[in-house]
């Protein structure tokens, strides 16, 4: 058999975290790679890994929140994804990626850590915003995933 670069039809299982504070805006993160598109922090699943430590871990990556500035407040029952653009797929990410979506509640009083600067940053900026404010900025690919994840939300903030 012979192995290639090319992408698989897999899609790479993940995590989603919302981040939200009392008023109902939620944390927005601008890719540095590609300004002005804006996206929930997200990761991929190591192996062994369960969703909650994954949530977890990628939130701090991802943001430098942690247990000090956030509370696990509710995680879905459903996992949601997005195909990827034929020219964005990977043998890491195959087709696509789907995510067990996680949603933070910021403690009250509490302010942002700066953004990580790991040795590749990921984001450039961040701000709050609805998630329709979101959506309208996110990358064409990503917008499905975040309706379903806004029709997540109201159903959890009706109860």
């Amino acid at each position: 058999m012979t192995r290639t670069n090319e992408p698989g039809e897999n899609f790479r299982a993940g995590v989603g975290m919302v981040v939200h504070r009392d008023d109902g805006r939620i944390l927005g993160l601008e890719r540095a790679d590609v300004p002005g598109a804006w996206q929930l922090p997200q990761g991929g699943l190591m192996p062994g890994e369960d969703t909650v430590a994954a949530a977890w871990r990628e939130l701090a990556e991802e943001t430098g929140l942690n247990q000090a500035h956030v509370d696990l407040a509710a995680a879905s029952d459903a996992w949601f994804g997005y195909e990827l653009p034929h020219a964005m797929r990977s043998r890491k990410t195959g087709r696509g990626q789907v995510h067990r979506w996680f949603l933070f509640r910021l403690k009250s009083g509490v302010e942002l850590p700066s953004l990580p600067n790991p040795p590749r940053r990921e984001f450039k900026s961040r701000q709050w915003m609805t998630v329709s404010e979101l959506i309208d900025v996110a990358a064409p690919f990503r917008r499905a995933e975040y309706e379903l994840v806004r029709d997540w939300l109201g159903r959890l903030f009706k109860r």
